[in-house]
């Protein structure tokens, strides 16, 4: 969504009073293994990035540049690509990205508890900074969003607190905290992770679903963060907790993703996964590599920010009979190098090495990972590092695939090399 003229000086101005704060603690479980050893933001996606390049990407392209990470969870992958990749902003123009991790101070006793807890145990070096509005931002989701647009909205509805909201099936609905709002989008109702999501009136088979995504007033947030903590029975989380206080006391206000999505067609659904899945992700990576991504990474108005390894171009050789192999649909990043084999619709990270006559169908391959002569890959995810025997199958069976690896509900396979290192 592009600003009108008569808006750009008003967004300015409110971008230069927001400090945005990314959530980026959790590990992520239903990812499984690919989290054992870095959280859920910090896992590899769509060929070159990680996944909570694309909130810090909304922010910078947005005009917001001063941003709080805040970490917890196994956060040494994530603060060494934060290090490396975006350590561009210059604290001389009152531009930063503060890391936040979770630390026992001198007069608290607890690590983060809860997502309004991370954000309370930071107050003291939020207040430094002098916002007036703060952004509250979940780390882990693909999307592309002008937060700029957001803002905006926050100004125009005149309430307290503005939550980015998008519709979904009510099927999966009670993965999210589902809202009901009335003409105006005032929020009336807040549910988090209901069982049995309530419906939206005029779409039964859809729900409105929170989307992790919080415009406060910040000298209100504080008053709400100061009183959570003296409550012994609040969970100290933003879902469930703060966000029915504030519908309950009538100040809280709906944002259709839709206004501010950056990207989408008209007549589109505007594109965000929570990529929490293993199969979530695998499907999500697999659309970057069909012919017509619903996403667009590619768009040089809206660029996906991440580190800049120093890499040489992907490489395609002969096997060693001297035959060529055949690509088809897929993703290929820097320094990766592929011998005469056959890959389609995959994606392969940084680094790859793919021996000769394999066969991969729909794989994704983080980076560092060497796939042995002769293997046949289909429907499988790699872990970082992983070196693959030759003539390594996976995919085909499913009993043998479950015996060595973890099988999906869907029949995707994960494979790491702690689970190599069993076979």
């Amino acid at each position: 969504m592009l600003l009108e003229p008569s808006n750009t000086g008003k967004a300015r101005q409110l971008l230069n009073e927001t400090m945005a704060l990314v959530l980026a603690g959790g590990r992520g479980s239903r990812l499984k293994q690919l989290t054992d050893s870095r959280a859920k933001p910090a896992v590899h996606f769509g060929g070159k990035f990680r996944i909570i390049d694309f909130v810090l990407s909304n922010c910078v392209n947005s005009g917001i540049r001063r941003i709080g990470v805040v970490t917890q969870y196994k956060s040494h992958s994530l603060l060494r690509h934060l290090q490396s990749g975006w350590s561009f902003m210059r604290n001389q123009m009152n531009e930063f990205i503060d890391l936040l991790p979770a630390q026992q101070r001198v007069d608290e006793v607890h690590w983060y508890r809860g997502t309004a807890d991370a954000v309370y145990q930071n107050l003291d070096i939020i207040r430094e900074h002098k916002p007036r509005y703060i952004l509250v931002l979940a780390g882990d989701h693909i999307y592309k969003m002008d937060y700029a647009s957001l803002l905006l909205d926050h100004m125009r509805l005149g309430g307290k607190v503005t939550v980015g909201c998008i519709e979904v099936p009510r099927s999966e609905a009670s993965a999210f905290g589902v809202m009901g709002v009335d003409g105006d989008r005032k929020i009336n109702t807040f549910v988090e992770k209901p069982a049995d999501p309530p419906a939206m009136p005029d779409k039964p088979e859809m729900s409105l679903a929170s989307m992790g995504i919080y415009v406060f007033d910040a000298e209100y947030l504080y008053q709400l963060l100061e009183e959570d903590i003296q409550d012994e029975c609040s969970h100290h989380d933003f879902g469930m907790n703060v966000i029915p206080k504030v519908v309950q006391q009538g100040v809280a206000y709906a944002h259709p993703f839709g206004l501010s999505c950056v990207g989408c067609s008209e007549g589109s659904r505007p594109y965000w996964r929570d990529v929490g899945t293993v199969d979530s992700f695998w499907e999500a990576n697999m659309d970057l590599a069909s012919v017509v991504p619903e996403l667009d990474v590619y768009d040089q108005h809206w660029p996906i920010w991440t580190s800049r390894s120093m890499m040489p171009p992907a490489k395609f050789v002969q096997d060693r009979n001297g035959q060529h192999g055949m690509t088809i649909n897929s993703l290929f990043s820097g320094g990766t190098i592929v011998s005469g084999s056959f890959i389609t619709s995959s994606v392969l990270f940084t680094n790859v090495r793919v021996h000769s006559f394999c066969t991969l169908d729909q794989t994704v391959i983080f980076p560092g990972v060497e796939v042995g002569a002769g293997c046949r890959l289909r429907r499988v995810v790699v872990d970082k590092g992983c070196v693959l025997p030759d003539g390594l199958v996976v995919g085909e069976n499913a009993d043998e695939d479950a015996r060595r690896f973890y099988r999906s509900e869907q029949g995707i396979v994960l494979v790491t090399r702690d689970m190599l290192e069993r076979l």
